[in-house]
């Protein structure tokens, strides 16, 4: 019954006419090959494009039968599941030479001088602007598969507005998360820095802190967060890069991590590296994780959620990472500017997404750094100003996200109002379908219904 898009958006599920839903076929054929859009079957891992290409040619009909939509509504599911392509660290693919290769590099890592290392990730990555899924810099093939289904709901039904819950609190336009994932103990030492830089912007971030090996974890230092309206996260066991090599050695570091998170208060988790095995990850205790991008061309493993809006694992809260690293900003495509930042920015307002940064304290310690962050903060306070967005803590968006997922709109007096936890907050909107596609409009006072 449409799980992906009726999750996501709140919309009412009384207002799909049930034979739409009904048990369909969900095999199709396109581009020469049959795909079970379900289950992934059928997919070439190597070529996920061709199967991209195959699934928008099925559907890009305007005449689309509305029995169809469950195939859109799988195909959400497995995108940002990355069930398109199975690169995983512990996939079959990745053991032999390329796990000796990677073993041998961490191994190593502290004999290399940075300029080398950067120079191996030069070389490891190139080719990267040639890919053509995920697309670069920000791919919204997600919210296009929505879209989709909305049109298709529009079409088939006699209002020409249809409500739904609006994605953030009090109808704000997108969202933005900063975050820091300390990777050294100089990154350690400057966070301290870095907050005092954001509070003068009233900014308030997450630091992702490694519990094990990498540094000493002193728990002034954790305190020192939490008293500048900061919030601690983990960031995996020790950055060894093999949290995610096997079954066996996620699931004891997991027993670890879970302890970790409760001794500090944690709620929020990013995996080293972008490592990740998402069907792995309800076996940690959090509230939400920070470990898929929203497509991965600068990261060691490849792939992306193609989304920039949050979604469920489970009861586990995603919140993609959107924009480009700090690293990768400064060291792989060699820029010292916003301009980059500022386009996928302006590319995820339009679709009232998440914003959200890896800012590494490692990396900012210049000069010219920690003021082009200066300058990045500047440059998002001034949106938060002018255009409603909203900066919050991961763990508030998650708050929001979780307490959003339990809110429904139900019909009181002939108006559509909202019940459920921070309902207050909620605000209504309403799809339709204008000249550039479908559009969205956001009640600015919400009627909030009274429980009984």
């Amino acid at each position: 019954m449409l799980t992906n898009f009726l999750d996501h958006t709140r919309y009412p599920e009384s207002l799909i006419d049930s034979p739409a839903t009904g048990p369909q076929s969900r095999i199709f054929a396109g581009a020469g090959a049959k795909v079970d859009v379900s289950t992934g079957v059928g997919l070439s891992n190597s070529d996920p494009i061709h199967w991209l290409n195959a699934l928008q040619s099925f559907h890009g009909n305007g005449n689309m039968p509305i029995e169809k939509l469950q195939e859109l509504d799988n195909a959400i599911g497995i995108l940002r599941l990355e069930k398109y392509i199975d690169n995983s660290i512990s996939s079959e693919e990745q053991t032999g030479i390329k796990s000796l290769v990677r073993d041998c590099y961490y191994w190593l890592r502290p004999l290399f001088p940075v300029s080398f290392r950067k120079y191996l990730q030069r070389m490891a990555l190139r080719g990267w602007d040639s890919k053509a899924f995920p697309a670069w810099p920000v791919d919204f093939t997600t919210e296009k598969l929505m879209d989709a289904i909305w049109r298709q709901l529009l079409n088939a039904q006699t209002p020409k507005e249809l409500p739904f819950i609006w994605f953030w609190p009090e109808g704000q336009s997108s969202c933005c998360i900063m975050t820091h994932d300390v990777e050294t103990a100089l990154g350690r030492d400057f966070c301290g820095t870095m907050m005092q830089i954001e509070k003068r912007h009233g900014i308030y971030s997450a630091f992702e802190v490694v519990p094990e090996q990498r540094y000493e974890v002193p728990e002034e230092f954790l305190q020192g967060i939490r008293d500048n309206g900061c919030e601690v996260c983990l960031h995996g066991l020790n950055h060894d890069g093999h949290l995610f090599t096997s079954k066996a050695v996620f699931s004891e570091r997991a027993k670890k991590i879970n302890a970790y998170a409760e001794k500090w208060r944690a709620v929020g988790f990013r995996s080293p590296v972008m490592y990740r095995n998402l069907s792995w990850l309800p076996e940690l205790r959090f509230s939400y994780d920070m470990s898929v991008p929203n497509m991965a061309h600068l990261d060691p493993q490849h792939g992306g959620c193609c989304t920039v809006m949050p979604y469920f694992i489970g009861d586990l809260l995603e919140l993609p990472l959107t924009t480009t690293q700090d690293y990768s900003l400064f060291h792989i495509l060699q820029q010292r500017s916003l301009d980059l930042w500022k386009k996928q920015i302006a590319m995820i307002q339009q679709r009232y997404g998440l914003v959200s940064f890896i800012v590494h304290p490692d990396y900012v310690t210049e000069k010219w750094a920690s003021e082009l962050y200066n300058d990045l903060l500047a440059y998002l306070s001034e949106l938060r100003s002018s255009q409603g967005m909203w900066i919050a803590l991961p763990r508030d968006v998650a708050d929001w996200w979780k307490a959003r997922r339990q809110m429904k709109l139900v019909q009181q007096g002939g108006a559509w109002k909202i019940e459920g936890p921070q309902a207050e907050r909620a605000r209504i909107a309403y799809a339709s379908l204008g000249a550039n596609g479908v559009q969205f409009r956001v009640e600015k006072a919400q009627p909030i219904a009274v429980a009984r």
